[in-house]
This record gives structure tokens, C-alpha cells and sequence, in this order.
């Protein structure tokens, strides 16, 4: 019930995130989800989407639809190596992070880092730590997809997220957070110099 509200809550503040002069360029949204919604309602001139729960018979999978491409993929077991090096300019990965496996996370995070342009932005929301209980309740109503809750790898706060990306290649000076929705989500946004 609460999945569409969220999903465009989510899109709104990534859109908000991207400066107008990466609009010209490409973007990939990690975990774009069967139906792209934010890939549909952003302005870029080139769209990847990749997701494990794409199966192959959607109307945009596996080929491109209106400057969108989407690919099945899952990103802990294949990562980003079908991109080139510098590829894009903005790479978005929007309540997918809490999804990652700990282990295979700052692989992802290079792999991420790799594939960004110098000066391309990173861009990342996930629940807070602390909205936990909050999910399994609202999971438990039904209001929010409970299977999505139950694989919740890790829980996150600003100083978690900010230790992964130092980890694994992006500067502090060069990432910024922020917290939506009544400070139950936290987004960060990571610009690779």
C-alpha cells in the first residue's frame, strides 16, 4: 500500500540530488525494480537499470525502451563489470543498499566508484537504523512489503554509511547526507574526485 508513495518519495529526492548539467549524460539506478519508476521519471539522456527481479519478459527488459535499457542482473553475484570504466555520471542505488550481503558490499562500492566519471555522483538512500522497528510493524500490516523487509541485510546510520564509502574509495569531503520521511530514511550523495 505504502510501496508506490515510498518509491516516489525516493525518486523525488535522488531527482532533487542531481545537479541539471549531469542530465546530458547517463545514469544507472541499481535495483531499478520490474517497473523502473525512477529511471521513467528522471531526465537523463542515456537510462540503465539493472535488478535481480527483472525476468526477462518485461516490456523493458533486456532492451531499450525510450533511452532506457534494463538488465537482469543480480549485483552481489555479477557486478558491474559489463560497464566500462567512467561510464556514467550519476550512479543511484535507492533502498537496495540494506539489501547487500556485508561482505560483497565494498566490492560493489569499487565497482560503483569505477564506473563513475570524475566528478559523477553516487547516490544512495536507505531506512534508517533506528526505523527497524518501525518497518516490521508497518511489514506486519502490510503496508510495506514484508518479504523486502525480511531481506534487510544490515541496518545503517550516517556514520555506517560513511565508513563504507571511505572504505572503499570516496573522500569525506566529498559526501553528503541528509535525512525524508520524517527522518526514517537517510539518502547520501558521493562525488568521485
Amino acid at each position: 500500500m505504502l510501496e508506490k508513495f515510498l518509491s516516489r518519495k525516493r525518486s523525488a529526492v535522488a531527482n532533487k540530488l542531481i545537479p541539471h548539467r549531469y542530465r546530458n549524460g547517463r545514469i544507472l539506478d541499481i535495483g531499478c525494480g520490474e517497473y523502473p519508476y525512477f529511471l521513467i521519471n528522471t531526465q537523463f539522456q542515456e537510462k540503465y537499470g539493472m535488478d535481480r527481479l527483472v525476468d526477462g519478459k518485461g516490456i523493458l527488459s533486456g532492451q531499450k525502451k525510450d533511452n532506457i535499457f534494463i538488465k537482469n542482473c543480480d549485483i552481489e553475484e555479477k557486478s558491474l563489470e559489463l560497464f566500462d570504466s567512467e561510464y556514467f555520471d550519476v550512479v543511484t542505488m535507492l533502498a537496495v543498499f540494506e539489501h547487500i550481503e556485508t561482505e560483497r558490499l565494498p566490492y560493489i562500492i569499487k565497482e560503483i566508484k569505477r564506473v563513475l566519471k570524475f566528478n559523477g555522483i553516487f547516490i544512495l538512500t536507505t531506512p534508517a537504523a533506528w526505523a527497524d522497528g518501525i518497518l516490521k510493524i508497518l511489514s506486519g500490516l502490510k503496508l510495506v512489503n514484508p518479504v523486502m523487509i525480511e531481506e534487510h541485510k544490515a541496518l545503517y546510520d550516517k556514520k555506517n554509511i560513511l565508513s563504507v564509502l571511505m572504505k572503499n574509495g570516496f573522500s569525506k569531503e566529498n559526501i553528503r547526507f541528509g535525512n525524508f520521511e520524517l527522518f526514517i530514511n537517510i539518502w547520501a550523495a558521493a562525488i568521485k574526485k
